[in-house]
């Protein structure tokens, strides 16, 4: 049997070579062989760390939403004053570019929602948590005065939400708006709704 923290390492490469195989056979026709033939191994060594396919999905899935959850909070937090925090936050949520494969699979997840009583939890708890984040830095903003919404603050909070997936979406697809493009679309919203960022 592998050891802790051997055995943590080799699911950690396993859950990475789900994310290129996926990128490149796309969800719905990932197969257990796809990962095993990425990350170079039989389909019984995947099979000794993971039960199945899915339990492979539910642990990329669960990275997916650490990053653009539990993470981004925490550079969030570490900026002062609420126009940081947004813009921290609005960066943070967005992906690289059209190669970021984690961003790519949460996206897919999000088209795949219904399959799978799981992933829709994990799909909605994602958004609660993207939610109360904007939440949180639009109240920060209102209360120290740093912004003044011209909308009420749950609508203004569930348009940055739709904004970050929409313009996301555009961004892992490879088509023409640009990582930049979406930053600059967002924080224009972000002026109009009365809550100006830092040039």
């Amino acid at each position: 049997m592998a050891r802790p923290s051997t055995q943590k390492q080799r699911r950690r490469e396993v859950v990475d070579a789900a994310l290129t195989a996926a990128a490149e056979h796309g969800l719905r026709n990932l197969s257990l062989t796809d990962v095993a033939n990425q990350a170079g191994v039989t389909r019984g060594a995947l099979l000794y760390y993971y039960d199945d396919l899915e339990a492979i999905l539910v642990e990329a899935h669960a990275a997916g939403m650490e990053r653009v959850g539990s993470e981004r909070a925490a550079l969030v937090a570490r900026q002062q004053g609420a126009a940081a925090k947004l813009a921290t936050a609005i960066e943070a949520g967005l992906p690289e570019g059209p190669d970021d494969a984690l961003m790519r699979l949460l996206y897919e997840f999000d088209v795949l929602a219904g399959k799978s009583p799981l992933h829709d939890e994990l799909v909605q708890r994602l958004y609660r948590e993207q939610l109360e984040l904007y939440r949180r830095i639009l109240s920060e903003g209102v209360e120290s005065g740093a912004f003044s919404l011209t909308g009420p603050l749950d609508d203004v909070a569930m348009n940055f939400v739709a904004l970050e997936d929409a313009y996301g979406l555009h961004i892992v697809a490879g088509g023409s708006i640009t990582l930049d493009d979406a930053k600059r679309a967002i924080h224009l919203f972000a002026a109009q709704a009365g809550a100006a960022l830092p040039e």
